[in-house]
This record gives structure tokens, sequence and C-alpha cells, in this order.
């Protein structure tokens, strides 16, 4: 059975930092990418970030560039999303999914994604 458990969620005031963990399980970690999604309050699902485990290529949108970095662990079959400069619109619900990386699949378009955690809350205040 596929898993994928996020953790590390929480609130934080704008300017702060927070740490995301992925730990997924029942796959073959190496042959998937790993993203991070969000669904903000009355918003569509959007990408974040992803990474490819069997290479290491990192996607960002561009919301979130020189703010957050994406990193693995492959061999604890985890994905870390590192949140820095924190602002009140990255508030939202924050979900990792996994998809085959041969599937053909879009890096920021949900539809295309292939498995799914529960998500966690990230909470920035102003």
């Amino acid at each position: 059975e596929v898993q994928l458990v996020e953790s590390g969620g929480g609130l934080v005031q704008a300017g702060g930092s927070l740490s995301l963990s992925c730990a997924a399980s029942g796959f073959t970690f190496d042959d998937y990418v790993i993203g991070w999604f969000r669904q903000g309050p009355g918003k569509e699902r959007e990408g974040v970030s992803c990474i490819s485990s069997s290479d290491g290529t990192t996607y960002y949108t561009d919301s979130v560039k020189g703010r957050f970095t994406i990193s693995g662990d492959n061999a604890k079959n985890t994905v870390y999303l590192q949140m820095n400069s924190l602002k009140p619109e990255d508030t939202a619900v924050y979900y990792c999914a996994a998809v085959f990386r041969y599937r053909n699949y879009v890096p920021m378009a949900p539809k295309t994604w292939d498995y799914w955690g529960q998500g966690i809350q990230v909470t920035v205040s102003s």
C-alpha cells in the first residue's frame, strides 16, 4: 500500500521558517518524483516544488524560488521542504505527492500526479 505521510506543519509568524517532511512507503522510492502542493483557503491546489528521487533534479514554482528548498534522503524514503521567509500568502494545507518518473506528468499540475498524502496545515500570521 502506497503511503505518503506529511509532518512538520504549524503556526509561524511572517518572516519565520518551517520544515516539512514527507515519509514515503509502499513503492520503489528511486522510481518516483516527489512533490509538494498546497491549497489555500478558497483557492485551487497548486504546485510548490518537486524533486526526482533518481537524480535529484528539482523544480520550484516562481512564488517560492529563493525561499523554499526541497531535498530528499533516499535512504530514509523521505523528502523535505525547508520554507524560509514565510509570508501570510503561504498559508495553506500542504500536500505531499508522488508520480512514477516515466509517466507523462506535468510538475506543477496536480491532476497528473498519482499518489497523495493527507495534507498538513501551515499557517503564517502577519
